[in-house]
């Protein structure tokens, strides 16, 4: 059996003015509940260097599949809600499959040298 490519979603959001840090707040909140989820390898909050206020939450999933499953099951929505009020209007979520990765050694989808 083949695996699927890794799958990853952003998600863009933005701290109000008169909330700094609302967004992670928010990020801890949803990704503690996630813990165990069925294909999801991990997310990371990633902050802006120009712009503090500006944060991009990106998840990895095993496979489409997986992230699908997820996505249309009954605990998705009230799960990451607290994030919902916060994502940036201007950017809408992405969601990407991996076409190809390199590491250390070369790239992933081949054996190691040496």
């Amino acid at each position: 059996m083949v695996a699927e490519p890794t799958v990853r979603v952003m998600i863009w959001a933005i701290d109000p003015p008169d909330d700094p840090g609302a967004v992670e707040r928010a990020y801890h909140e949803i990704s503690s509940k996630l813990v165990g989820t069925e294909g999801l390898l991990g997310n990371t909050l990633q902050r802006s260097a120009a712009d503090p206020r500006h944060h991009v939450v990106v998840s990895a999933w095993a496979g489409m599949s997986q992230f699908t499953a997820w996505e249309q099951g009954t605990s998705h929505r009230g799960t990451t809600s607290p994030l919902r009020p916060l994502q940036d209007p201007d950017r809408r979520p992405m969601i990407y499959i991996e076409a190809a990765a390199y590491g250390p050694t070369g790239a992933f989808d081949q054996p190691p040298t040496g």
